[in-house]
């Protein structure tokens, strides 16, 4: 079992461990609605350091991304960041990951801590001659500082303007206590906040300055288990759940991070007849209507008959609903529509509704 560089931090906070991708990660300290309400009413620190950093460096370094993703960066400017799907020839799934933009011969790939492995092995097997790929996975650490008050905390320890950092933006080299550090405009749970990426030897430095600088507006540390059900809250997928090799972006509702008029890219073939033919099964976002909480895997139907499953699910802390995530029978999939979800044998009226759940509260 893998553990981060703050490992013996979140022992020493109590957190309450557990595995996660092969890493032990803390899944919550005080507690995950207390961690969750911290994020969306002032700020919560994340210990994210599980992620996986992959620089991709040389002359067709650019050319060599835009065959591997299905997002277009050839607009991208140096030092803004890109999200992206990366896609199997079928149109499956292999990871979605951000894409860090340096300069036209220098990227970091940030991608998911379970697909680590696959992922560089993946990129590694189709890499043309004039690129290196280097994986510095281990090399980095990186925390999450998210919430409305997390400009206000970082910006007592950097001598940089955070005003001046939008979303999807980052800024390299900046002082954090003596370490250097890249932060981004970046995150995982609807709110605004940053992603700090720093040598592993200085997480914990960094984790601590952190804390204290936040102690005024009573910045809790958070785990796992607040950061599911703040993503959820948002509809932002979680690979394995809402994506997988058996299920492509467009199934996902990731349209809009897919260009199939850009040049070739691996699965453009299988997605562009996937639009042409139209999807058979879309995701969606169910609210609860009898009382239950639906989980990952559980079958969604309609008069006895299953239309697909959730992929994720949970009570709702900022609505205090339950919600879901399902890939269903797209015929089933408008606004309004009614379906069952099927809670330990039993047959639970839900409702289609719009997602995201909550409003995002990004800085543009």
């Amino acid at each position: 079992m893998k553990k981060t560089p703050l490992y013996e931090k979140h022992v020493s906070l109590g957190a309450k461990m557990m595995e996660f991708g092969g890493w032990m990660m803390p899944l919550q300290y005080t507690g995950i609605l207390q961690e969750h309400e911290a994020v969306r009413q002032r700020a919560g620190l994340f210990d994210v350091s599980h992620m996986g950093e992959v620089m991709i460096k040389g002359r067709g370094a650019t050319e060599f991304i835009q065959k591997l993703i299905t997002n277009d960066i050839s607009g991208m400017r140096e030092f803004q960041v890109l999200y992206s799907p990366m896609c199997y020839p079928d149109g499956g799934t292999v990871d979605d990951l951000l894409v860090y933009k340096f300069d036209a011969q220098h990227y970091l790939l940030v991608v998911n801590a379970a697909n680590i492995e696959e992922d560089v092995e993946w990129i590694e097997s189709h890499k043309p001659h004039d690129v290196e790929v280097e994986d510095l996975s281990e090399q980095y650490a990186q925390l999450a500082l998210q919430g409305p008050k997390s400009q206000k905390v970082l910006q007592r320890i950097v001598d940089v303007p955070l005003d001046k950092i939008k979303f999807f933006r980052f800024v390299d080299g900046v002082n954090i206590a003596g370490v250097s550090a890249l932060i981004s405009r970046t995150g995982y749970t609807g709110e605004d906040g940053f992603e700090i990426y720093i040598p592993a030897d200085g997480a914990c430095k960094v984790w601590d300055t952190i804390v204290d600088a936040g102690a005024e507006f009573h910045v809790m540390p958070a785990g796992l288990g607040a950061r599911d059900t703040l993503r959820l809250e948002a509809a932002l997928p979680l690979y394995g759940h809402e994506l997988s090799p058996d299920i492509s972006p467009l199934e996902a509702g990731l349209d809009r991070f897919v260009k199939l008029d850009k040049p070739d890219f691996i699965g453009r073939e299988a997605l562009i007849e996937q639009k042409g033919s139209g999807i058979s099964r879309k995701l969606v976002g169910l609210e609860m209507v009898d009382r239950g909480i639906p989980r990952q895997g559980y079958e969604v139907q309609v008069e006895g008959r299953s239309i697909g499953y959730v992929t994720s699910g949970s009570f709702s802390p900022t609505l205090k609903k339950n919600i879901a995530l399902a890939l269903i029978d797209v015929r089933y999939a408008a606004q309004g529509s009614q379906v069952d979800v099927i809670v330990r044998n039993k047959a639970l009226k839900a409702e289609v509704v719009k997602i995201p759940f909550y409003a995002k509260q990004y800085k543009k």
